[in-house]
């Protein structure tokens, strides 16, 4: 491996050549090599930028699939931190990463809209952040959340999802 030189004063506002940082690929770390020293990078901590950088954007209800917002949910009932790695799943090699995401939509959202806002905002946070390069943001919206939802019960009797009593005849068959 061998450091190539870049136009990137020491300090701002000073001009010199100095040497770029390399990387080095460890398994689950990516590590950032200088001259000062060695900067490793779990995969962990590019998950959590990720997955905080998509729930920030508004229209994103939650992360995860089903399964894991029931556990994420049962978590924060037991006083467990924020996982912020939920529905979040990343690859991460030398200098690049890709970054794959479940979401749920709020209902009324367009979600090309949000997956456009949700991409750009993950890729900016990454690299900014990292300092890889990311290759690809791949979504997949799991479920759209309906403001009903998170209403209660008002106890006239069973519903389905459609809201009609579940005692009654269905309409198709």
């Amino acid at each position: 491996m061998s450091d190539t030189m870049s136009n990137q004063p020491t300090v701002p506002g000073q001009t010199g050549t100095v040497p770029r940082a390399r990387t080095q690929d460890s398994g689950s770390a990516t590590s950032l090599v200088t001259d000062r020293g060695t900067t490793s990078i779990d995969d962990s901590v590019v998950a959590k930028i990720a997955g905080l950088a998509a729930s920030e954007v508004s229209g994103v209800y939650a992360m995860g699939g089903g399964a894991a917002r029931a556990l994420g949910s049962v978590r924060g009932m037991v006083g467990g931190e924020r996982n912020l790695t939920q529905g979040v799943s990343v690859e991460v090699g030398e200098r690049q990463s890709a970054v794959d995401l479940d979401l749920v939509a709020e209902y009324g959202t367009a979600i090309p809209d949000l997956a456009a806002a949700v991409r750009r905002n993950v890729i900016e946070a990454v690299e900014r952040m990292c300092g890889l390069e990311v290759t690809e943001v791949n979504i997949r919206v799991d479920d759209v959340h309906l403001p009903d939802q998170a209403r209660e019960r008002t106890g006239d009797g069973d519903r389905g999802q459609d809201g009609h009593r579940m005692d009654e005849e269905p309409r198709v068959r």
